[in-house]
């Protein structure tokens, strides 16, 4: 189920996922929809393993343990994400990117919180198989300008967020500037800059689509 391969847009070209790194807090109204009141200093990181990639018209699994689903609260946010081509070197940080495509940050919502209140790690909710759908991946020169792009999802039609990326709290080059600085992008890298407010919970049987402006579309069925 789970691929590691995304495909490029237009060129008969795949691009095998690395890294997966994802930006939390970066969009004020998500902030505040979950009670925040301002964005932290420095970027908020955490990861998934590329075992967690799924393609346009796959599905979304809950996992299971000893017979049993271990969440019932699934999440959908969406979010712009940047696919890296090469390693960092100098200061023309849009040299190393390669595209950019939508995706969803799926997150089992119940498993995070019971770890957040217990100080825990939460890779479980954020990470789990299927839990980062990707589009194919638009070359960096069809997009003018991505720091003043829109991206949209959709929940079973109806439209759910909606914003432009110029309302990011840190820029694009600024997110890449910090984690190349701890972590050192390289080439396969996806990097989730980050979603924006209107999250919510999704149920088996749900479709979720995600479009960046007019380029590419995301399509996937929670199972």
């Amino acid at each position: 189920m789970s691929n590691k391969f995304l495909k490029i847009k237009a060129v008969n070209e795949t691009f095998r996922v690395n890294n997966i790194f994802c930006i939390g807090k970066n969009y004020l109204m998500h902030i505040k929809e979950f009670g925040g009141k301002e964005p932290e200093k420095n970027p908020v990181i955490f990861t998934k393993p590329n075992s967690a990639i799924i393609s346009d018209g796959e599905e979304v699994v809950i996992p299971e343990y000893n017979g049993r689903k271990i969440s019932g609260e699934l999440h959908y946010e969406t979010e712009l994400v940047v696919a890296i081509g090469k390693e960092l070197t100098g200061d023309n940080i849009s040299d190393c990117i390669k595209g950019y495509a939508v995706g969803f940050d799926m997150t089992l919502r119940d498993v995070q919180d019971e770890a957040k209140q217990k100080g825990l790690p939460w890779t479980t909710a954020k990470g789990f198989r299927t839990s980062a759908p990707v589009s194919d991946i638009v070359l960096k020169h069809e997009i003018i300008n991505p720091d003043n792009i829109n991206f949209m999802g959709f929940v079973n039609g109806e439209l759910k967020q909606s914003v432009n990326t110029s309302e990011m709290i840190i820029s694009i080059n600024e997110i890449l500037k910090y984690i190349d600085s701890i972590f050192s992008l390289q080439s396969g890298d996806l990097i989730f800059t980050g979603t924006p407010a209107g999250v919510g919970k999704v149920k088996s049987g749900d479709l979720l689509e995600a479009s960046l402006v007019n380029l590419v579309q995301l399509k996937v069925r929670v199972s």
